[in-house]
């Protein structure tokens, strides 16, 4: 273990003892701790047993997690009757957490041939009362930087840092024409409440309100397709596309249905479409900062899955030709793990 492991280790170590100690001061009675879920965030989750039921203990390091947003959000989706934890208590100062339990099965677990059309339908009713209820007052907007900035990921850590790719000024061209195809798409979409990781391990499974709905911190004023394409072009799970298909249909319907905007199959199906080419290059981008930044390789699995979505929409769209292009004359057509896996 390197010197860089063993401090965080420490640090780890020392913020669990003093998330057990504010829990003691918190709780009447003896409880038991232990690890609920893995984050791709600096967040850690923890399951505490108390009184014959559990609650959610969170250590979100002050300094790297912004606490205060994830209860604010919380509220507005509260607020619209949807199913996400309940704040029951908190220590901002410390960067700690008590959250209601959402239970131990994401989406990610059970979704099958047979249980999709079910989980996937409560997931687009969940999505559009989101749209159409939630409070957008004071979000951030998703704007061109933002967009820009997500796809320089996949340049930075996946060509530049992963692959060890240096990109000719030609190379770097193609890049920037198709980052800005992309964002001019995105930013033409009508804009309403976003979620930003709206998918397969963020949605839990159980309760009277399902899905369940996690990690909704990083929520923003954004395109209306964004959600969308991270629920059926899910980085972690893939489907046929005439199944992709046939829930944008539903989609669009019964947000019309919901008092949403009126759009046509063929726009809601372009827009669909380039927006999550967006978020797969900011995946691919960011799987590949997990493993290098931060020790996580485990990501670097999924990336094959996402470059996947890549291509497909690519060669869908002649705009993208060039892109495809760049992408066949590095061979990514080819990429598996370890490919390589450099950590830094």
């Amino acid at each position: 273990m390197t010197s860089s492991s063993n401090s965080q280790k420490a640090s780890q170590d020392l913020r669990l003892s003093l998330l057990t100690q504010w829990l003691q001061n918190k709780l009447s009675s003896d409880f038991t701790i232990e690890p609920a879920s893995a984050d791709a965030s600096f967040r850690r989750y923890f399951r505490v047993h108390h009184n014959n039921y559990s609650v959610i203990a969170v250590d979100a390091p002050p300094d790297k997690e912004d606490n205060h947003r994830f209860v604010f959000i919380a509220k507005k989706l509260n607020a619209i009757d949807l199913h996400v934890p309940i704040v029951i208590d908190h220590n901002f100062e410390a960067g700690f957490l008590l959250l209601s339990d959402l239970g131990k099965t994401p989406y990610l677990q059970v979704l099958n041939n047979d249980s999709v059309d079910k989980l996937y339908g409560d997931a687009i009713n969940a999505l559009i009362t989101m749209q159409t209820r939630a409070n957008t007052q004071s979000l951030a907007r998703y704007d061109e930087t933002l967009l820009q900035s997500e796809m320089q990921l996949f340049k930075d850590w996946f060509l530049n840092q992963h692959l060890q790719i240096s990109l000719s000024q030609e190379d770097n061209q193609t890049l920037e024409s198709t980052f800005d195809f992309l964002q001019h798409s995105a930013l033409e979409q009508p804009y309403f409440f976003v979620h930003r990781d709206y998918h397969s391990r963020n949605l839990m499974c159980g309760g009277d309100k399902p899905p369940g709905i996690l990690d909704f911190q990083d929520a923003v004023l954004g395109p209306l397709t964004y959600d969308l394409a991270s629920l059926l072009m899910d980085c972690y799970i893939q489907w046929p596309r005439a199944r992709i298909t046939k829930w944008l249909e539903i989609y669009r319907q019964d947000l019309t249905t919901a008092g949403g905007p009126v759009i046509s199959q063929d726009q809601l199906t372009v827009w669909f479409d380039l927006m999550a080419m967006q978020r797969h290059l900011k995946a691919i981008g960011i799987f590949a900062r997990l493993n290098h930044r931060d020790q996580k390789p485990n990501y670097l699995a999924d990336i094959p899955r996402t470059l996947t979505y890549i291509f497909q929409t690519s060669e869908r769209y002649p705009s993208l030709n060039n892109f495809l292009s760049l992408l066949k004359k590095y061979q990514l057509d080819e990429y598996s793990p370890p490919f390589p896996v450099k950590a830094s």
